[in-house]
């Protein structure tokens, strides 16, 4: 995946869950993630967030540090 792409697309999964209490918003993407986005996906923006992740906003890049066990 287009890691620009990949980014914006956290990013938006994240806004949509911002407005809600942290701890459900952080359920809601990592949720989000294992339903919608394949493994491939996932672990490439699971290695892009353990190498610094910038550009991932800060609900998306907390979600998906929990997804990796």
């Amino acid at each position: 995946m287009n890691r620009d792409r990949m980014v914006h697309d956290a990013n938006q999964i994240a806004l949509y869950f911002a407005s809600g209490p942290r701890d459900e918003a952080l359920v809601g993407i990592a949720d989000h993630l294992k339903k919608f986005w394949t493994p491939r996906m996932r672990q490439e923006i699971e290695e892009y967030v353990r190498a610094g992740g910038g550009g991932v906003h800060e609900l998306a890049r907390d979600a998906i540090a929990k997804l990796v066990p």
